[in-house]
């Protein structure tokens, strides 16, 4: 009886992590929404284009010289992420804010999210600006891995910018030594394919951004829970309960995203560059910027706060961006 008793444990141990799994699939499937409805994130306008990146979404709004803001690349991006600058400098000027390819109203399709494609969604939005306003330079600001995206886009056209402005740049911490092959990435196919599976993907996308789990990561982002803007905790949770709200983040998730050259990239621009960071949170070595700070062209900026800096301090933000686009269009 003892014997048998111990094999029945074993088996029904064993089993746990299926039964587990299984529980875990069907209370995806009929507890957790995944078509909430999605207000506007901004303002303004809200137009789409197709171009190479595919269908892209983007908000415009005010009058005067372009500028351009990109979300960051995470869990639950979307355009919200650039709501103070957007709604300081719409009365000042002609602001676009991007969805980028697999996050808010832009195509979330099952295809491969890439550095390139995202290079490619900045090209086209200066395409559809140029139609719009009627200038093909133009100052542009992008937000953590996004940075990356828009420095590559930089180096590859750089007459098509004006100034670059990168908000908690990746791939500047202080043993970031990112020279590997032109275009080469740091993470694992066979990890996106692994997560971004039909059957257990969708599952464990959506414990990732339950409300509690955002919380949680946005903590980490503003350096405390108090700091959490409660409008982008809100905007986020709308944003990732959508159809195909999971497959952008596995290529987040699973390294793609982030290119192994990088270093090079920065290197190589000759354009202004507005770098700022904040001290708070989990994203607070910036370290590889002391090599840039002797630079004539970049201009690095510190601010007691976290990972996005223009939510807790926008008029000390806006001043220094203010500032450096002073000097470097004078």
């Amino acid at each position: 009886m003892k014997v048998q008793s111990r094999r029945t444990l074993r088996r029904t141990l064993a089993g746990l992590p299926f039964a587990a799994a299984l529980a875990g699939l069907g209370y995806s499937a009929l507890f957790v929404p995944h078509a909430l409805p999605l207000p506007h994130a901004l303002s303004g306008d809200r137009r789409e284009i197709s171009g190479r990146a595919g269908r892209l979404s983007y908000y415009v709004d005010g009058q005067g010289e372009p500028l351009l803001l990109i979300h960051s690349i995470n869990a639950a991006a979307s355009a919200y992420e650039m709501r103070p600058l957007y709604d300081h400098y719409r009365t000042r000027r002609r602001v676009y804010a991007l969805d980028l390819p697999g996050f808010g109203f832009s195509d979330r399709a099952n295809r491969e999210y890439t550095p390139r494609l995202y290079v490619d969604a900045i090209l086209d939005m200066l395409d559809e600006i140029k139609r719009d306003a009627g200038l093909s330079q133009i100052d542009v600001l992008a937000l953590s891995l996004s940075s990356e995206f828009l420095a590559r886009a930089a180096s590859e056209h750089p007459g098509r910018f004006d100034t670059l402005a990168l908000v908690a740049p990746t791939g500047l911490r202080t043993n970031d030594d990112l020279n590997g092959p032109p275009n080469s990435v740091r993470g694992n196919p066979a990890v996106r394919r692994f997560f971004d599976n039909a059957l257990w993907g969708r599952p464990i996308y959506d414990a990732l951004v339950s409300r509690a789990s955002q919380r949680y990561f946005l903590a980490k982002t503003f350096g405390s829970e108090a700091a959490i803007d409660q409008g982008l905790l809100e905007y986020d949770y709308l944003v990732a309960h959508q159809p195909g709200a999971q497959h952008a983040p596995y290529a987040f998730v699973s390294g793609l995203l982030f290119s192994a050259d990088i270093s090079r990239v920065y290197s190589s621009l000759d354009l202004p560059v507005f770098a700022a960071h904040g001290v708070r949170g989990d994203f607070t070595d910036y370290g590889g910027l002391a090599s840039y700070a002797a630079r004539g062209n970049w201009t690095i900026a510190e601010f007691q706060t976290g990972a996005m800096p223009y939510f807790e301090l926008p008029d000390q933000f806006i001043a220094a961006y203010d500032a450096f686009l002073a000097r470097a269009l004078a």
